[in-house]
């Protein structure tokens, strides 16, 4: 197992973040969503591989096998993590990667440490700019929907998550985009999280807004959003992407949910794979 050291806890004890390193020739690093680890990029990681890249991808602080401290469940503190990462591996020419709640730590990073080491940003079912609902954000999300997600997580974290999965892949009565094997490899995945950084991180994603980090971002930038996003609308996330991001082309898969990297690996891996060797995505994506 490979662990980065991202500092210390308030008693001295060293961080941890688990991460694999894989591949040759051009960095990507992947930055997985809420509460999973960075092994929800099974598809992506052999399918980058294969392309030529180096593919590095880690699991933050408070979930799957990295270390679980009490505190630093915010955002300055992903950042800071991601930069651990990028400088502790010498990584250069870096494609960022966030998916989710890991669009975030791509906006926070590239604010805070102005970008260092990157020349492309990939922002994929992200929660950018800002999600919640507040007077100067009225697109945003009732607070009253993050408020019943956390007491799901206190009242029956395990409960929370069945049917979360559910949700997360766009399971329902007609549509079976994943398999029963995928959601319970989903739900395993993220049992592992510790509970307190399950809950605080759900309110660092749900509640930053990213506006001002996004007006930091002049280099290539992807916006990839499902159509069908019952956790991140894309209304609320993807396409108000460009009003921030000028720039940034923005590609909706339609009918896709949350979590697309499975039931639409295929177009979501060579689009990707487009978008890192700077090849244009979006005629890429007009063949669908």
């Amino acid at each position: 197992m490979n662990h980065i050291i991202a500092g210390q806890d308030t008693h001295g004890n060293d961080i941890n973040l688990d991460y694999i390193d894989h591949g040759d020739g051009k960095p990507v690093v992947l930055i997985h969503g809420w509460p999973a680890t960075y092994k929800m990029w099974e598809y992506q990681l052999t399918a980058l591989v294969e392309h030529g890249f180096r593919v590095v991808a880690y699991t933050r602080r408070g979930f799957g096998n990295s270390s679980k401290p009490f505190e630093g469940h915010d955002y300055d503190t992903y950042a800071d993590d991601l930069k651990a990462v990028l400088d502790q591996l010498d990584l250069q020419d870096v494609t960022l990667v966030g998916f989710s709640m890991g669009g975030g730590e791509v906006a926070r990073y590239m604010s805070r440490h102005s970008g260092a080491r990157v020349s492309r940003v990939a922002f994929i079912s992200a929660v950018t700019p800002f999600l919640l609902k507040t007077a100067d954000n009225p697109e945003g999300v009732d607070r009253q929907v993050f408020d019943e997600m956390i007491e799901g997580v206190k009242k029956d974290r395990f409960d929370f998550l069945q049917g979360f999965g559910k949700k997360f892949y766009g399971v329902g009565m007609l549509s079976n985009p994943v398999s029963e094997a995928a959601l319970d490899w989903t739900q395993r995945m993220c049992e592992v999280a510790d509970p307190r950084a399950t809950l605080l991180s759900a309110r660092a994603w749900s509640e930053t807004d990213f506006r001002q980090d996004l007006a930091a971002i002049e280099v290539p930038t992807l916006v990839i959003h499902g159509g069908d996003d019952a956790l991140v609308p894309a209304k609320v996330s993807g396409e108000r992407m460009t009003h921030f991001v000028p720039h940034a082309e923005f590609i909706e898969y339609a009918g896709a949910p949350h979590g697309l990297f499975i039931p639409e690996k295929e177009r979501f891996n060579r689009d990707l794979i487009t978008f890192v060797h700077g090849g244009d995505v979006q005629k890429t994506a007009d063949r669908y």
